[in-house]
């Protein structure tokens, strides 16, 4: 009988799967081992534990290995050197806990090591990546008794090398001209590389217009380097059983523009179109674009020049002559350094909101099996971790810089803002950037410097570099920090404490102006500051309208420290509570202890005030490594939200136990996202009864995102205590345009009529039954706002720093003034219209 091994950065976990397993084997005598945790209380993996643990549960038959994720999958090729050939060893990328079971259950019916091997390889994750498509790039697989063989597609390797079966080398064959006005940037990139994901297939893309290619169609960065423009001629070409699949996914994508508005004709010539583009790449003619810097971030600001220590690493220090670094070594020591920059990322990309899709990018290069390659060779070719790492991300930061499109161009400063994360956690520096009051000048930012400033201090940015198309300005906006960008290296010499003042809506900069220019600039500047200081005194006190109704403002939070700056600028409550930040960057879903720990927290800190808790909102675009899906070609329109949870009941059965065991001494309420019928309501709704205590006063509430939903909310209304209208999904779906696609922005817009009425509809269907609240970005929409509560709504959720203002607003309100705004709204053509009523 084979023998089963399990590889696990917590002891504790593997314990419990373990103890899971056993359950399902009756008795049945399977040898299974693990090597799991450095200790039973420090996190970690030791390649000599796995190697003792591999040699402890072989019998002779052979031992399947299962890995959860990371540093694990390293220990465990380490392990297989240092055993040298001795026993017939199996790295098997199946799912760690699923996995476990299906092989112990396997190997208890007298599998063999192939058998159990393909049970286990049910459900694939993110090892899949790991030991699977490197093998489909062409890697070189190492013997199969010294380091586990591999096969494409990511499933457990084959112990013997051989000929797969000629049906298994079938090419196929397509093209697309590509039609996107950014050409094949990040986030079409990024959906080639989901399509493909998880296929048995080798995937190649080739530019037929340059020449570029081929490069693997699972290679984020390496997809970019083909320097695909808008009119390009871009061929597929797959080989493998799942090849007609593969090719199929990506001519699919490519026929709605990966989700983004198309160029309305993209016959053009290669040439001609590429001197369209450099034009024309940003958006504007450059032709009328002034000289100097460029505006990045509307809005005035002035103050004091400071600079960002920018975080550098020389060569010197890459090559860190004082460390005698072996290859496993350094493959260690490089797994835990992305495991915590990945952690890092998870964390920003749960409070970024509808800017998520720019850390979800980072993530990809994170796993970008084409970048993990060559740090690989280097490694192995005698390069420390570090100087591996900046070689490799380096290369592929040149090949962007030297493409012809200014969009594309851009996509260099991802590349290297990944590349620091990782050096500095090599390294043990931090890169985190610390706010300061005043005008922040550097040579560029990366988008975790952006989602780090606090625009309660920044009152602008400029950027000696920088592009208005780069992440970094997207999440500044985001902000409302004004900012400017490609100013020119001379500003990076303005002495500290320099006044500066600048436009973000034109690119005006003054450096050290003149008293006329300065005055032009600080009356505006300071009017906003007024305003900010007055809205932030008046903070926690109600918000109440000329005519005395109140509305309740509320904060959209993601953590903890959201939790804190929400009371500190006086919301009346969490609104909404994204509880996805517990279960992200982790190998399985958090208990129900750690949960409830977690949402006790947030309801202390919010010290009585109520707290909405939305259940887990994840799916389709927002996968969790360990809930296998398959990949999607539209996510937005798939399982995600109530759906996957109903999907998998015990995810949302112990979530539900979790925040009931919270209401029972704190004023909490549970919200389900993406409801769309009432049957999947009465299904969550049937779950809690099973786990909360009707003793127990918990208010149940549902998102309004689905357009269906708020036409049919008074057969909803009975069953609820509140709606919570999320404009940002609500628009997208209102309006056929993807919120994430920046080409549909001027669709995107809460405040066109057709999605008033809908709004209106909530209303109008929950008066008297349900209260109605508004949680997505119109809520802080000064035009927004007023029209919105005008039609019914008397709860605002925003994102924390924006409270004050909010209730400032509210209170220059009248009630009747706000209805007959609504009335004026429902009847114009398009959102200009309605925004021209608020002036």
């Amino acid at each position: 009988m084979i023998g089963i091994v399990a590889v696990s950065h917590s002891h504790a976990l593997a314990t419990a799967a373990l103890a899971l397993a056993g359950e399902m084997l009756h008795d049945s005598p399977v040898r299974i081992e693990q090597a799991a945790g450095l200790d039973e209380q420090t996190f970690g993996t030791d390649a000599v534990a796995v190697s003792e643990a591999i040699a402890a549960a072989d019998s002779g038959d052979g031992v399947l290995v299962l890995m959860d994720m990371g540093s694990a999958v390293l220990s465990a090729e380490l392990a297989l050197d240092l055993l040298a050939g001795e026993h017939r060893v199996r790295l098997c990328a199946a799912p760690f806990v699923e996995g476990l079971i299906a092989a112990a259950v396997s190997a208890a019916g007298g599998a063999d090591l192939d058998e159990v091997a393909d049970e286990a390889s049910n459900a694939l994750a993110g090892k899949q990546v790991h030991l699977g498509e490197e093998a489909a790039l062409g890697t070189t697989a190492p013997a199969a008794t010294a380091s586990g063989a591999r096969t494409a597609g990511g499933g457990c390797a084959s112990t013997a090398a051989g000929s797969a079966p000629e049906g298994d080398l079938a090419e196929v064959e397509g093209e697309f001209v590509l039609a996107n006005p950014h050409g094949l940037h990040a986030r079409p990139a990024a959906k080639v590389v989901g399509a493909v994901r998880g296929l048995d297939s080798t995937v190649v893309l080739r530019n037929l217009d340059t020449g570029a290619g081929p490069v693997p169609a699972n290679s984020l960065s390496r997809l970019a380097t083909l320097g695909a423009l808008v009119g390009h001629r871009v061929a597929v070409t797959a080989t493998g059983p799942d090849a007609s699949t593969a090719v199929e996914r990506v001519l699919t994508l490519a026929a709605t523009s990966f989700g983004e508005e198309a160029v309305a004709d993209t016959a053009v010539s290669a040439s001609g179109r590429g001197a369209a583009t450099a034009a024309d790449g940003t958006g504007g003619a450059s032709d009328a674009r002034p000289a100097g810097a460029l505006p990045a971030s509307p809005g005035i600001g002035i103050g004091a020049c400071w600079h960002l220590a920018a975080t550098r690493f020389d060569g010197g220090e890459l090559d860190d002559p004082g460390r005698a670094p072996t290859a496993a070594g350094e493959r260690e020591r490089l797994a835990g350094a992305v495991a915590r920059v990945r952690s890092e990322i998870d964390r920003l990309r749960a409070g970024a909101g509808a800017e998520a899709e720019i850390f979800e990018a980072h993530q990809l290069l994170l796993d970008d099996p084409a970048v993990l390659d060559g740090v690989r060779a280097r490694i192995t070719a005698g390069d420390g971790a570090a100087a591996a790492w900046a070689g490799v991300l380096d290369e592929g930061a040149a090949d962007l810089e030297r493409l012809p499109d200014e969009y594309q161009r851009a996509r260099a400063a991802d590349l290297r803002a990944v590349r620091d994360q990782v050096l500095a956690a090599l390294l043990g520096r931090s890169t985190r950037l610390v706010s300061r009051a005043g005008v922040l000048v550097a040579p560029d930012l990366t988008p975790a410097d952006a989602a780090a400033l606090d625009p309660d201090l920044v009152t602008g940015v400029v950027l000696a570099h920088g592009s208005p198309t780069a992440h970094s300005a997207i999440l500044l906006r985001a902000h409302g920090i004004p900012a400017v960008v490609g100013a020119g290296s001379p500003v990076l010499d303005v002495p500290a404490g320099t006044t500066l003042a600048l436009d973000g809506q034109t690119g005006a900069l003054a450096v050290d102006p003149a008293p006329p220019v300065l005055a032009e600039f600080a009356d505006r500047a300071a009017a906003q500051r007024r305003q900010r200081a007055a809205a932030l005194a008046d903070a926690d006190k109600p918000a109440v309208t000329r005519d005395g109704v109140t509305v309740h403002v509320a904060a959209n939070i993601g953590e903890l420290a959201d939790a804190t700056t929400a009371v500190r600028h006086g919301a009346d409550l969490a609104g909404l509570v994204r509880t996805e930040f517990l279960f992200l960057d982790r190998a399985g879903a958090p208990s129900i202890d750690e949960q409830e720990h977690a949402y006790r927290e947030l309801a202390e800190a919010f010290d009585g005030r109520p707290l909405i808790l939305r259940t887990l909102d994840v799916g389709g675009d927002k996968p969790l490594p360990y809930v296998g899906q398959p990949a999607e070609a539209n996510p937005f329109l798939g399982m995600r939200g109530i759906r996957l949870a109903l999907a998998r009941p015990q995810l949302l059965r112990d979530q539900l136990t979790a925040i009931g065991r919270v209401a029972a001494d704190h004023p909490v309420g549970v919200m389900f996202p993406m409801v769309t019928t009432l049957a999947e309501l009465a299904r969550a709704r049937a779950i809690l009864a099973e786990v909360v205590p009707s003793r127990v006063r918990l208010e149940i509430g549902i998102m309004v995102e689905v357009p269906a939903v708020a036409a049919k909310t008074a057969a909803f209304a009975a069953d609820v205590d509140f709606l919570s209208i999320g404009t940002n999904d609500l628009t997208q779906y209102a309006m056929a345009a993807e919120r994430g696609n920046e080409a549909l922005g001027s669709l995107a817009d809460p405040l066109d009529p057709g999605v008033l009425h809908l709004i209106d509809t909530v209303c109008r269907g929950a008066a008297g039954r349900a209260r109605v609240a508004v949680c997505g970005e119109a809520a802080a929409d000064p035009a927004a706002a007023p029209i919105l509560f005008g039609l019914g709504v008397h709860e605002l959720s925003v994102a924390p720093p924006a409270v004050p203002g909010v209730k400032a607003a509210v209170r220059h309100w009248d009630s009747r003034e706000c209805r007959d705004l609504a009335e004026r709204a429902l009847r114009c053509g398009s959102a200009e219209e309605v925004r021209a009523l608020t002036g």
